[in-house]
């Protein structure tokens, strides 16, 4: 489909995971491995903390629900809640919603945290897309430590899934307005 050089689809996907992510080395035995991307509007920014943060610090209001939920359930089992996640990264440096940034460069961030249960990584790239322009691209690497992190992993991956299409292509949308 080619559209308008000023119009974008606003349709996230599935993509693998990027080859060239300083992620790649944890790929190996991952529990959880996504990645998704979606195409960005030509007057976004190149600036990654400033798309990262569009993508993941304005949730909807049912993503902000089912964390609300997650954090009441898990809470139960002695798990970190996402608030107490954000608490603690501030304490060490910057967040974007409440994930903890823990590394920058000039093609990648590295967001995540580890907990008893599991560790979990999120890298956050723009890529060329010789068909497209540029794509917003988020991917996810997970691993369990335990019963409890693969049970939870279990429970919440098809509500990540969407969480994370839904949050590219609601960060696309704002960027247009």
């Amino acid at each position: 489909m080619n559209l308008p050089r000023n119009m974008t689809s606003t349709k996230a996907r599935a993509v693998p995971m990027p080859s060239n992510s300083v992620l790649a080395p944890l790929y190996a035995h991952a529990d959880l491995l996504d990645a998704f991307a979606i195409q960005l509007p030509a007057e976004a920014s190149d600036d990654l903390e400033v798309l990262a943060r569009t993508a993941f610090e304005r949730q909807a209001w049912w993503i902000r629900g089912l964390t609300r939920v997650r954090d009441v359930v898990m809470a139960t089992v002695g798990v970190k809640s996402s608030r107490a996640v954000g608490l603690v990264g501030a304490a060490r440096g910057s967040v974007i919603g409440y994930l903890p940034l823990l590394s920058k460069s000039a093609t990648e961030l590295v967001l995540g945290a580890d907990d008893r249960h599991l560790d979990f990584r999120v890298t956050i790239q723009i890529r060329a897309d010789a068909a497209n322009g540029r794509e917003l691209l988020a991917g996810t690497v997970v691993h369990c430590h335990n019963r409890l992190g693969r049970i939870y992993l279990t429970t919440i991956a098809p509500f990540h899934r969407v969480i994370m299409l839904a949050n590219l292509e609601r960060a696309v949308r704002e960027m247009r307005t």
